[in-house]
């Protein structure tokens, strides 16, 4: 894979997004990709998961490592919180050179960045000894977990638009399955047609406000007791 497969853009927040060229969408929103990040999948997924659970460890999937974004703030959300978390991520396609993505992060930010690109794929690697990050490179529909594996999903595919295929009833259910009773799944979508089919596979959908450049987004829950 070249070097430049995958095209660096620069957000409104002074961030680093990358365009694929497979796809007519960039990884993050130009109105600012930490911002987008920190307001969907952290505040809104991970602080609210730790907020509302009694547990100090944690079992965490994203679906698209992407950049590496996702995975550096919840590395650094976590720091000196006494808790730890397992770090699953499930890429297709890798990028090619995570290096791109590294101008202009604090020294400690790009040291762990350039940590979670140089991890190993396909098996366990240790950022730290509360961090434990896990890199799969395969289709997410052909991935599956046991029942009850997981206390947090990021859903950070591409949009509907673009991907329709995974954004299906039958992924949905899967991933409600793979969820523990209180677990969390969060997505910068806010499409009706995905609201209704997380609520058909059981889940208690909520629709929130969104980041710069987006109205609403979705967080789903599990309920307790099933």
């Amino acid at each position: 894979m070249a070097k430049d497969f995958f095209q660096p853009v620069r957000t409104a927040d002074g961030s680093w997004t990358v365009r694929h060229p497979h796809f007519p969408e960039t990884y993050h929103s130009v109105h600012g990709a930490r911002t987008e990040s920190v307001h969907v999948f952290i505040r809104n997924g991970l602080q609210y998961l730790l907020e509302h659970s009694p547990k100090t460890s944690f079992d965490l999937l994203e679906m698209g490592l992407g950049t590496g974004l996702n995975a550096l703030l919840s590395y650094e959300h976590a720091r000196g919180k006494g808790i730890e978390i397992r770090y699953m991520a499930v890429e297709k396609f890798p990028l090619a050179n995570g290096e791109i993505l590294l101008e202009g992060l604090p020294e400690h930010e790009a040291r762990i960045l350039s940590r979670i690109h140089q991890c190993p794929w396909n098996k366990p690697c240790a950022l730290d000894t509360f961090f434990q990050l896990h890199k799969i490179r395969a289709d997410f529909r052909d991935f599956d977990l046991p029942a009850g594996s997981l206390d947090l999903i990021y859903y950070d595919a591409f949009s509907p638009g673009s991907q329709p295929e995974l954004w299906t009833p039958e992924l949905f259910g899967r991933m409600y399955a793979w969820l523990r009773p209180g677990g969390v799944w969060v997505t910068y979508v806010a499409k009706g047609q995905v609201r209704r089919d997380l609520q058909a596979a059981g889940f208690a959908v909520e629709r929130l406000p969104g980041p710069p450049g987006k109205r609403e987004i979705l967080r789903a829950v599990k309920p307790e007791g099933v």
